[in-house]
């Protein structure tokens, strides 16, 4: 089964994808407007043929929903209703961090890192969530 993971944030959308138990990195979504944002989003759920959405909750350290979750809520909330296609949040605490630790750790130049680190770390939110669910 095909799940699409999400890492939203302001300025990117970082995008995964997981079509057996191993979540990958896929693209990055330049933010241009939620109803665009939006249809970009479907638009890979479709090409890809994904039964399911996972979108990573930022919650804060001591597990609040701060003003970052609040617009993911939104943004969870609008992909849901356009969609028949099951969406779930997850808990993404320091997913970002994780992430731009492992580019860092394979020597990734600066400039580059900032262009795979949102699809690094919706991959890091999908595998978690899958890690999970395997149980």
């Amino acid at each position: 089964m095909a799940i699409l993971g999400l890492d939203v944030g302001q300025k990117r959308i970082g995008v995964a994808l997981a079509q057996d138990l191993v979540a990958i990195p896929l693209t990055v979504i330049e933010r241009a407007g939620e109803k665009g944002d939006l249809e970009k989003v479907l638009a890979l759920a479709r090409e890809h043929g994904v039964k399911r959405i996972v979108v990573g909750l930022p919650r804060s350290l001591d597990g609040s929903i701060g003003q970052q979750a609040e617009r993911t809520l939104a943004f969870t909330r609008e992909l849901s209703q356009r969609t028949d296609i099951p969406v779930d949040t997850w808990d993404e605490r320091l997913s970002t961090v994780a992430a731009e630790r492992l580019l860092l750790d394979t020597g990734m130049k600066r400039e580059k890192r900032k262009a795979h680190r949102d699809a690094m770390a919706a991959a890091i939110i999908l595998q978690s969530y899958l890690d999970r669910i395997d149980r």
